[in-house]
This record gives structure tokens, sequence and C-alpha cells, in this order.
């Protein structure tokens, strides 16, 4: 099958956001600026947290990964779409299925770092005394290892349930990159198998670990009320508002795109609910983190300072 389906199909032809050249100038300073900073403003949390040793805790080991997880998603998905902007809008077979892995791992991991980061900000907030206990490095590890195995394996399924199709029909992917649902409405094979994974994967990913997250801050919550001064509730409710906004979010957008059966997407609308995940939301995450945090906002001067001398 897999032999047929690439001797039908070599390429793929991706349709973007618009044909209209003034548009297609338009869209393509808007990604060039969001890949741009998104990829800067989450190398320099790396860069910031990783030099400076005040920020070595659960919190910012967890906020490194996600730096992480963003630079993979936008780098598979935005400069492909910017070449696509200048020249023609073709992708390769091999090159579609690559960006799908890759994009799917990045989405996977996002999610299960969402409820880790959740999990850490509620052992901090309603277990002070037992942190170091309960988020050692040990630990730490332990989830952030999880987060990478299960995405990866979350995506090999995937790729391989796409693999087997066959695309006959047409070459067109109504879309500005390879992603389950438009590549599902190409087969001309059956894709209950791969539709009734994909809705698997987000109750799991997306619903699952949503559900995990807002319980975590349904306790969290509970016990910065019990807070007796204003100034300590101010400063246990700003340790995870940042965090609260983020998911919130993302997990919106990506319920609303893989929780439904393909005959009832409607692509051209996806298209604008994809742009928040793939690239509104890795460009915010950094923005969202430093510019509430007074921790990261100092070791972002200490590593100015460090390349100014």
């Amino acid at each position: 099958m897999a032999t047929m389906n690439q001797t039908l199909v070599t390429e793929f032809f991706i349709k973007g956001f618009s044909e209209a050249p003034h548009l297609q100038s338009l869209f393509f300073v808007l990604f060039l600026s969001l890949y741009t900073v998104a990829l800067s403003g989450n190398v320099l949390i790396f860069v910031t947290i990783s030099f400076n040793p005040a920020l070595h805790t659960p919190m910012y080991f967890f906020l490194i990964n996600l730096a992480m997880v963003d630079v993979l998603c936008t780098s598979t998905i935005l400069p492909k779409l910017l070449e696509n902007m200048v020249s023609v809008k073709t992708i390769s077979y091999e090159g579609c299925m690559a960006q799908l892995f890759f994009f799917t791992w990045s989405l996977g991991a996002e999610l299960l770092l969402f409820t880790a980061m959740a999990y850490d900000r509620y052992v901090a907030i309603c277990h002070p005394l037992h942190y170091s206990t309960m988020m050692s490095k040990g630990v730490c590890m332990l989830l952030a290892t999880g987060v990478w195995i299960i995405s990866i394996i979350n995506t090999s399924v995937h790729t391989c349930l796409m693999m087997k199709l066959t695309f006959c029909h047409s070459n067109v992917v109504n879309h500005f990159f390879c992603e389950i649902p438009p590549l599902l409405k190409l087969s001309c094979t059956p894709t209950y198998l791969n539709e009734t994974m994909a809705f698997t994967a987000d109750v799991f990913l997306a619903v699952g670990n949503f559900m995990i997250t807002m319980l975590s801050y349904a306790c969290i919550i509970s016990s910065i009320l019990k807070i007796r001064t204003t100034e300590g509730k101010k400063r246990a409710f700003s340790t995870c508002s940042s965090h609260l906004i983020v998911v919130s979010m993302y997990y919106s957008t990506v319920i609303y795109t893989y929780i439904r059966p393909s005959s009832s997407y409607s692509l051209d609308k996806d298209k604008v609910v994809s742009v928040i995940y793939t690239s509104v939301a890795p460009t915010l995450n950094p923005l969202i983190y430093t510019l509430r945090n007074k921790e990261v906002k100092v070791g972002l001067k200490k590593v100015f300072l460090f390349f100014r001398r």
C-alpha cells in the first residue's frame, strides 16, 4: 500500500492562505515576523535559564523543555511556509510525512508539558513544605522523559497510519502545512482507523490533560483563597497566571481542530485556528513567561550584560 501510495502521489500542492499577490506579501511579512520572534524568544529563554543557576528549579526546567518544543514546532512549519510563498507551493511526499511527524510530535509534547507544569505549580502552592521532595531532580527528569517518549510514540502511530493511506483523488492540500485533517480529506481509501486514533489521542492528550490541568488549578485557587494577606494572594497567583493564559489559548484551539469527524472539518476556518497553535502560541509563550516573571527578567539582564562585555 505504501508503494502504491508513493506511485500515485510523489508531491503535494500546498494551497496556503491566498493566491492574491498583494496578500502573499502581507502573509510573508507576518509569518516571517512570527518566526523571528518565536525563534529568538525561545532560544533566549533557553540561554537565560541555562546560564543562570538561580533559575535551575523545576518550573524553569519545564520552561526550557517548552522552549525546545516551540522551536521544533515553528521550525517544522514556518520555514517551508515562507518558502512556498516565494516559490512553487509544493512539498514532496516524504517531506509532507516528515512535517506531519515532527509537528504532531511537538503538539503532543506541548500538551503533556502543560500538565507537568500545572502539577509543578500545584505542588509549589498546595504542598510548599514537601516541594523539594515531590519535585526532586529525579521526578522532573522522569516527567520530562515521559513527555518526550509518549509524544514520539503518538506521532509515530499517526504517521505510520497516514503512510498506509492511498492518495489518488487529488494532491492539493487545502492548508498551509501537512496536518492530519486536510490529508485525510485527500485519501481514496478508508480513513476510519486514522480518525479513530486521532480522536483517541485528542481525548487523551488534549481533553484528558486539560481536565487534569483544570483540576490542579482548582486546588491552586482554593489554596490561594485561604492565604490571609492580599500581597500573599497576588504573589501566589502570579506564579501560575501566565501558565493559565497559555493553556487556555492552546487547548481550546487543539480540541476544536481534532475532536471532530473529518466530515465536519471546515478547512478554511481551520487554517486560522491552526495559526494560533503553530505560530502565535510559540511566539507568545516567551513574551508571556518573561514579561510577567521578575526572576526571568533579572536573568535576561545578566545575559545581556555578559554579551555586552
